[in-house]
């Protein structure tokens, strides 16, 4: 599992740490990492001779950078620092950065060092940062991202919300981020992740004084010790019966994708409710189908409504029936219009609302661009609003559960490639599967995303791209088996 932590929560591990430190060991540890990072950057052997400039802001982000600075200048690397508030430099970094042969450039070459330099970092402002870069310091920002050179950030980009993921100005387009002690939550989340470029955590000591993290992101051990097994006792109904209501005439291929993905998710049987029920025999037949209400279908643990459903009087009956029922139900697509709200926060058993960003924006009474940018936010007004797990769809996919004290999921698996019709069928009929498995809600919708993330990488690995909705379900056994 890798976590992401508050910058308040950081703030306090430091501080706790820091006391039991001799001064400026945590700076130096902090330094250290990053310095070997930046000289894998550069390839290892090559720090000697290598052009670095640095864009140092005033606080330990940029003594960060610095120091780190000033290794690599002792190593033969040629530094050049540029200052963004000379008064307020951190005093130890420059005086080591200045004895290593490092240099202070001053505004009058400051482009032209960074137009020659092979790696640039970026120490502008650190992790409490808010509000996008200052004026003075996007130029500079502008010409490291259109140079040659790899941009390097110290912690996270400069100008992007350590906390939320936002960016709301002007901000560093980093090659690559160095981060100290634990991932922050806008390293994860879009658009700040977006900025970041490939991550790299550096130890320095923290793991004793964190508290409770604000993110958390699986990993395939993680995955894999929840997926379901069936032993030597199952059969298809201890396994779990996972109900379908998705599709109408007019789509009748939602059906045949949530019931795909359904199929692939764990449970033993899948029953289908609709007027897609010869379209999912002809790819089924192994699916149990019914005509009417869910009512007629029979026992289920976990049930799937609304892709495809269309606004039609018979699929707003559906849609209430199975809210209405005692087991834990996805919502999806046309289901989340047609849901009653109290009907949702007035359940017992577990709910799941499945939104991308369009039909959260609908919800809340945000604008698209609003969850876009504000992902978090988002997803917690939505968890407030109907007291369910939410999996926000997108970029950034997330999954946000009742329970406030515990994190959030986000999920680390996937491909742009996935941005095509009817993906998110077959995530609804995944994760509505593992529901029925008995998986809690939260767990079962982060593993949902997980699962389907990663069937699209190896489409994309070993089939090329692009790919479409209905080459998911096909890769789904691949990805499960992978996971072990």
């Amino acid at each position: 599992m890798r976590y992401a932590h508050t910058v308040e929560t950081v703030r306090a591990a430091e501080a706790a740490l820091m006391a039991r430190l001799p001064e400026g060991a945590l700076m130096q540890r902090a330094a250290a990492g990053l310095a070997a990072a930046c000289a894998d950057v550069l390839g290892g052997r090559r720090v000697y001779g290598a052009r670095i400039v640095v864009l140092a802001g005033s606080g330990a982000n940029g003594g960060d950078a610095l120091y780190a600075a000033a290794r690599l200048a002792r190593r033969g690397a040629g530094v050049r620092a540029l200052l963004l508030t000379p008064e307020r430099a951190h005093p130890g970094g420059l005086a080591a950065l200045l004895s290593a042969g490092g240099r202070v450039a001053d505004a009058t070459e400051a482009f032209a060092v960074l137009g020659r330099a092979d790696l640039v970092l970026d120490g502008i402002t650190g992790i409490g940062g808010k509000g996008g870069l200052r004026p003075a310091a996007v130029p500079l920002a502008e010409v490291a991202r259109s140079s040659r050179a790899a941009v390097v950030a110290v912690d996270l980009p400069s100008g992007v919300d350590a906390d939320t993921g936002e960016v709301t100005g002007a901000a560093v387009h980093a090659d690559a981020t160095v981060t100290f002690g634990t991932y922050k939550p806008g390293l994860l989340v879009d658009p700040a992740a977006g900025y970041a470029g490939a991550l790299r955590l550096v130890g320095i000591g923290l793991d004793d004084d964190l508290g409770s993290p604000e993110l958390a992101a699986f990993q395939h051990a993680d995955v894999a010790a929840l997926l379901p097994r069936p032993s030597g006792e199952s059969d298809k109904y201890r396994r779990g019966v996972v109900g379908v209501v998705a599709g109408s005439q007019r789509y009748p291929g939602a059906a045949v994708l949530a019931v795909s993905g359904a199929l692939r998710g764990g449970a033993g049987a899948v029953r289908y409710v609709g007027h897609g029920g010869d379209a999912v025999l002809a790819a089924h037949p192994e699916a149990l189908v019914t005509t009417g209400s869910p009512h007629d279908a029979g026992r289920v643990q976990a049930w799937v409504v609304g892709p495809g459903l269309g606004d039609a009087a018979d699929a707003r009956a559906a849609v209430a029936s199975v809210l209405a029922s005692d087991v834990p139900v996805l919502v999806d697509a046309d289901g989340l219009r047609l849901m009653e709200a109290a009907a949702v926060r007035g359940r017992s058993a577990p709910t799941v609302l499945t939104p991308h960003a369009g039909e959260a924006a609908a919800l809340l009474g945000w604008s698209r661009e609003d969850v876009e940018a504000r992902r978090l936010s988002a997803v917690r007004a939505l968890v407030r609003l109907f007291g369910a797990t939410v999996l926000l769809k997108g970029s950034t996919t997330l999954v946000a559960g009742p329970d406030p004290a515990r994190p959030v999921h986000v999920n680390p698996t996937g491909t742009a490639w996935l941005a095509t019709a009817g993906s998110g069928d077959v995530l609804s009929g995944l994760t509505g599967s593992l529901l029925a498995t008995a998986l809690p809600a939260p767990e079962a919708a982060a593993c949902g995303a997980y699962l389907h993330g990663l069937a699209a990488r190896h489409l994309a690995a070993t089939h090329g791209t692009p790919l479409t909705a209905a080459d998911l379900p096909r890769a789904l056994p691949t990805a499960w088996s992978s996971l072990s």
